[in-house]
């Protein structure tokens, strides 16, 4: 059984940073692409980085540019959201989403499948 959690969110001012983490477990046979989305009460989920594990190109959302970045660590198995110089406008719940393949019981490969994390709350105060 494959399981996303995402930790690492709280309550800061304008222009502070936090530091999100993402943990993918579960019986793997490749990932093929990381994720970070986000929602704001009322708003749609919007897609605000993804990364691709094998050669680390990651893309961002215009209005995090130049300020979050996305990271892997050596395990595979996590990635990081540093978001510096938030604004009030960052504030949503921020869900990590992981494109991955694993294996069926009898050792099988699935199809590519999405998992999400249940979502970690960013809140800024201005």
């Amino acid at each position: 059984q494959v399981q996303v959690v995402e930790s690492g969110g709280g309550l800061v001012q304008a222009g502070g940073s936090l530091r999100l983490s993402c943990t993918v477990s579960g019986n793997i046979y490749s990932i093929n692409l990381w994720s970070w989305y986000r929602q704001a009460p009322g708003m749609q989920r919007e897609l605000v980085t993804s990364m691709t594990p094998g050669d680390n190109r990651a893309n961002y959302m215009d209005s995090v540019k130049g300020r979050f970045t996305i990271s892997k660590d050596n395990s595979g198995k996590m990635v990081h959201l540093q978001m510096n110089n938030l604004k009030p406008e960052d504030t949503a719940v921020y869900y990590c989403d992981v494109a991955l393949k694993a294996y069926f019981n009898d050792g099988r490969i699935m199809p590519l499948t999405d998992y999400w994390g249940q979502g970690t709350q960013v809140t800024v105060s201005s």
